[in-house]
């Protein structure tokens, strides 16, 4: 049971991981003409990670482009950074609270 849920927690922080340098990324590139924002499509990315593959980047539709063709969103990338920032210190938390356990179990409960 263990290394089932710490095997999903990292592959959960993985793909948390890969949103925040894409985050980051779109970011930095907010004033380059014709960059198109990228994000996971976390459900899939982490059922994927899970099954063994690899989390992918995916272009996002639907957001307002400007005339340099560039569809940053600062206050979506700002949105983001808060929601993965959450996201990755509860599953900072869940990893400890299991590592603890174990450690428990190693010193007998004493």
């Amino acid at each position: 049971m263990i290394d089932s849920l710490t095997n999903s927690l990292e592959q959960y922080m993985n793909v948390l991981s890969l949103r925040q340098k894409l985050v980051a990324s779109n970011i930095a590139n907010a004033d380059t003409p014709g960059y198109k924002t990228q994000d996971v499509d976390f459900q899939a990315s982490l059922q994927a990670a899970v099954d063994g593959g690899s989390p992918a980047a995916v272009q996002v539709s639907g957001l307002a482009v400007r005339n340099d063709g560039n569809n940053v969103d600062l206050d979506r990338e700002a949105r983001l950074l808060a929601e993965n920032a959450m996201r990755f210190s509860v599953a900072t938390n869940l990893m400890h609270s299991e590592i603890q356990q174990v450690r428990e179990a190693i010193k007998g409960g004493s």
